[in-house]
């Protein structure tokens, strides 16, 4: 019941926290306007990612109030220094992506605020340490600086990929919702049953936003929904025993359309960080695609390689599947690329 119970928990304060921070994002003028990359119809709140962060954070704050008897036991002694760690980080991009929807921040001030939420992971060891040897047995263990240096690769990564990818409205929760999906699937198969309730309490969170984000959206996530996503996403996914290779198996479409864009923008001499309408969901839009459509796609997407990432124990595997994916979304995004890219925003 415990792990119901974080589920209807998140799920149930998003669904009423959403309607709350749709009042104070009109009574603060936080809303956003039709023009540019944003093609919606009306003024649309955009700090629905208060909801989502607020119904993850009771959901978890809840399960640690509980008796331990009530909750499934852990063998990691270091599992609440490291929620703890999660807990703080999530809150501080949470705070910083509220004022970046207030101030609108250039991208220095943005990747300085990942950068500090990163350091916190690493200090609360969330961080990416070994990895599995795909040419043999055992694991490569890498030295301290270029932990510091993945590590933050990957809170970056992951922080931005989630920021591009909200474009389409419920797109960006929706892929989240997989993730988190997966996350707890692997986790229950690997006896980590205690953290994955907190992988529960995020799906549930983002579910019960989704009833307002889902085309046509009501409300927007904003900067402060996509910088918790992004990294709370990669955060689990290193909680979760390291399990790189399959979150990236279902995050693959969106990071390699991030990827093509920065590689794109650079070739052609353009700001690299630059809002435009080059992104996969974009374009998609622009062939006709309805908001709807893409976000189904994007999710069968998702699913089917982290369904392959969950049957698959091998890590050579593994990366072959990334290099089906790696062949299957430069296909996808070659071919909605056909039709000029370099639309501004």
């Amino acid at each position: 019941m415990i792990y119901l119970l974080t589920l209807a928990t998140a799920f149930f304060l998003a669904v009423g926290l959403t309607p709350l921070t749709i009042r104070l994002a009109r009574r603060w003028g936080l809303l956003d306007r039709p023009g540019g990359r944003r093609q919606h119809r009306g003024e649309i709140p955009r700090i629905g990612g208060l909801a989502i962060f607020g119904g993850f954070l009771a959901a978890n704050l809840l399960v640690w109030a509980l008796p331990a008897a009530w909750k499934p036991a852990t063998s990691d002694p270091h599992e609440f220094f490291r929620w703890t760690g999660l807990m703080l980080g999530a809150g501080f991009v949470t705070g910083f992506g509220l004022l970046d929807d207030r101030f609108g921040f250039g991208s220095w001030p943005q990747y300085l605020a990942q950068l500090v939420a990163a350091g916190i992971a690493i200090y609360f060891t969330i961080f990416i340490e070994r990895v599995n040897n795909p040419f043999g047995p055992g694991q490569i263990v890498f030295p301290w600086p270029v932990v510091w240096l993945l590590t933050a690769f990957w809170y970056l990564g992951f922080i931005n990929t989630v920021n591009f990818l909200d474009g389409v409205d419920g797109l960006a929760s929706s892929v989240a919702a997989v993730v988190a999906v997966v996350l707890a699937i692997h986790m229950f198969r690997t006896g980590q049953s205690s953290v994955a309730l907190v992988a529960l309490a995020l799906l549930g969170s983002v579910l019960g936003f989704l009833l307002f984000n889902w085309p046509p959206a009501q409300v927007f996530m904003g900067s402060s929904g996509s910088y918790f996503l992004g990294f709370t996403l990669a955060a689990l996914g290193l909680i979760a025993g390291a399990r790189v290779a399959t979150v990236l198996l279902v995050m693959g479409l969106p990071i390699m359309d991030v990827a093509w864009l920065i590689w794109w923008r650079w070739r052609h001499g353009q700001p690299l960080f630059k809002g435009d309408r080059n992104h996969l969901h974009f374009r998609l839009l622009d062939k006709g695609f309805t908001p709807r459509q893409i976000v189904l796609a994007y999710v069968a997407f998702g699913a089917v390689f982290g369904t392959i990432g969950l049957m698959t124990a091998s890590t050579m595997l593994k990366l072959l599947a990334l290099l089906a994916l790696f062949l299957v979304s430069a296909g996808v995004i070659l071919w909605a690329s056909r039709e000029g890219a370099g639309r501004d925003a």
